[in-house]
């Protein structure tokens, strides 16, 4: 199991954090209530992580291919992942991971392919994923990029379909309530394996170069990233909407994986010293970052 500095005291030693409900990071407030996904782009699925050695990718993928079908937009090299994130001041999103809340939640804007080729017309999707006990909740609505920064960083409404309101005025009341602001970035390379026939509903995801950077929070900024995780270590992720199939368990179990509570987000929070560091301890100047 990947252990984490933990501090039990965390949110409660935080400075108070202005539209947060105070420093304390529990005061409940009905802004705050976690609110069940709506049909419109919602996904509920339990998730399992493993952190392995990236020599041993190949080979697994291979075993993966026997079983579960190509994502369609992997291709035989992957597809990148760029993702900003959010939070308070005080990181009140960072501490409610860590200290293991049962119910917590983060927003953040996502692009999928090349960050290069972003521009203001460029889809992307703005993201609430939250945890409900051990149930994984995403919702998440898909914007040109200029107006996904209009309301995540300008606060400003945005054009939206009528079944898109109700989300899209959460985002609008978090950013402007707890007053959040970018905080950390992410990037990663993924390829991708979807169940078929017994299996489906299963996803599969191999997560390789995972990199991230605290500044220059444009997804298409030509900036430098430093790796959050050793690039000599890869993310495995299996998302299941119900149960995990015995062949995969048994694979795993064959393989020696051990399940990790890893959050590429925090990684990058922790990478650039505004929190303590995990166990990684990524070196600072990274010859290998990009």
């Amino acid at each position: 199991m990947l252990r984490r500095l933990r501090r039990s005291s965390a949110i409660a030693d935080s400075p108070a954090d202005p539209g947060d409900g105070g420093g304390d990071g529990r005061v409940p407030d009905s802004g705050h209530a976690l609110r069940a996904p709506s049909r419109l782009h919602a996904f509920n699925r339990y998730e399992i992580k493993y952190l392995v050695d990236t020599g041993l990718v190949d080979g697994l993928r291979d075993e993966m291919e026997r079983r579960l079908d190509r994502d369609a937009h992997s291709g035989d090299e992957g597809y990148g992942i760029w993702s900003v994130y959010y939070d308070t001041r005080g990181l009140r999103f960072y501490w409610e991971k860590i200290e293991g809340l049962k119910f917590r939640r983060k927003l953040r804007i996502r692009h999928y392919g090349d960050r290069f080729k972003v521009t203001a017309d460029t889809p992307v999707f703005v993201e609430i994923k939250q945890r409900v006990n051990r149930v994984t909740q995403k919702r998440r609505v898909c914007l040109p990029y200029a107006d996904a920064l209009r309301l995540c960083d300008g606060r400003e409404p945005v054009e939206h379909t009528e079944a898109e309101r109700p989300f899209v005025e959460e985002v609008l009341d978090l950013v402007c309530r707890l007053d959040l602001r970018a905080t950390a970035m992410t990037g990663y390379q993924r390829h991708a394996y979807v169940g078929r026939d017994a299996d489906v509903g299963l996803r599969v995801t191999f997560d390789q170069r995972v990199r991230g950077r605290d500044r220059d929070f444009h997804i298409g900024a030509d900036a430098q990233n430093r790796f959050i995780v050793p690039p000599t270590k890869s993310i495995i992720e299996v998302k299941a909407n119900e149960r995990v199939p015995y062949w995969l368990t048994d694979l795993t179990a064959k393989r020696n994986l051990q399940v990790v509570r890893v959050s590429k987000y925090c990684q990058s929070v922790e990478a650039f010293g505004r929190a303590p560091r995990s166990i990684f301890h990524v070196p600072d100047h990274d010859p290998h970052s990009a």
